[in-house]
């Protein structure tokens, strides 16, 4: 059975502005009323996913990721870097919100997992 992307992300050097940025440009709402200031998108669309806008840890580490929902996180860790990947962040909790993991494909590009 396939495994849906549930959340989209974008990882930004100055997160403020890129908040600014989108919402202006496409009309989302954009909520960072929490203790991460990380901005909730809401595009308001039809048929499509909600995502977020916030910091990166590092200029090199700014960018897009999309997040893929999986019963078992280590497993699907352990599948991806038997496919060549690297495992970037194990499973990890943000206690009341979610429990989330990050890879790298082949090619380097970060992909996020959560828990479903």
């Amino acid at each position: 059975m396939g495994k849906p992307v549930v959340h989209w992300e974008i990882r930004a050097r100055n997160a403020p502005e890129l908040q600014k940025f989108y919402g202006d440009l496409f009309d989302w709402k954009i909520d960072t009323n929490n203790p991460m200031d990380y901005g909730l998108v809401e595009t308001g669309g039809t048929g499509g996913i909600n995502g977020g806008i916030g910091g990166s840890p590092s200029p090199e580490a700014a960018g897009l990721s999309f997040y893929v929902q999986v019963p078992d996180l280590q497993a699907a860790l352990d599948k991806a870097e038997s496919l060549g990947g690297k495992t970037l962040m194990g499973p990890t909790e943000i206690p009341n919100v979610v429990t989330l993991a990050m890879f790298a494909d082949p090619e380097g590009n970060c992909i996020g997992l959560l828990k479903g």
